[in-house]
């Protein structure tokens, strides 16, 4: 019995062969922007799904809606209702959350969501994936210049030292589950101030560059 199994587990191999572990995404406006090189990175590998609409995301980067995940808040309450379809169950969940989480009111200086509620947030995530066994990839929240995001007549600020301040916390709560981070910040710090197109977005190479970093890191990873 056993070697009739093992021969038909080989046939199915060898003619089907083994099936594609699936991805999926949820991440700011970055990502959006990044998706569709990483898309095509990673479709001879992998079967890649992300957060998505019909352009929405792109009508308004700054604000959180459609394919863009938005703050923590947001992503942990589309992933709750992502998870009560039984058929959403991902193999690999690519997780990314921090840039609308640290937008400051510039008269006030309060910021959108504070650090105690963006950890619980995370810790509530990972939970969640943890119950039905998706493994999460964290993927770090790129780079802010204060000097080119603050700009007079902006409805928010954003500020270096708060990217740093919630990576850390995000960074803390992965390795003490053994969370795999992709470094974006460190990748896309490296690519230097004339790939920036605003205040906070990327240029066409960038996100190229930046597909290229992600997929790389998941096809070593996952070998």
């Amino acid at each position: 019995m056993n070697i009739k199994i093992s021969i038909l587990f080989s046939f199915y191999i060898l003619f089907i062969g083994n099936p594609k572990q699936k991805i999926f995404l949820i991440g700011d406006s970055i990502s959006v922007h990044y998706t569709p090189y990483l898309k095509k990175n990673l479709d001879n590998e992998f079967e890649f799904g992300r957060k998505e609409d019909n352009g929405l995301a792109e009508e308004n980067l700054d604000v959180p809606q459609g394919a863009n995940g938005g703050n923590s808040s947001m992503v942990l309450e589309y992933l709750k209702s992502k998870l009560k379809n039984e058929k959403f169950r991902p193999d690999y969940l690519l997780l990314n959350a921090g840039l609308h989480d640290i937008k400051r009111n510039p008269v006030s200086n309060q910021i959108a969501i504070k650090q105690e509620k963006y950890k619980s947030n995370l810790v509530e995530i990972f939970d969640l994936l943890e119950e039905n066994e998706i493994k999460p990839i964290w993927i770090k929240t790129t780079p802010v210049v204060d000097s080119i995001h603050n700009k007079i007549g902006m409805a928010f600020f954003r500020f270096s030292e708060d990217v740093d301040v919630y990576n850390r916390i995000a960074d803390s709560l992965c390795i003490s589950r053994n969370i795999p981070i992709i470094d974006l910040f460190g990748f896309s710090k490296k690519l230097g101030y004339g790939e920036y197109v605003d205040h906070v977005h990327f240029s066409e190479e960038a996100r190229e560059l930046q597909a290229g970093f992600i997929a790389g890191f998941l096809n070593g990873y996952m070998q």
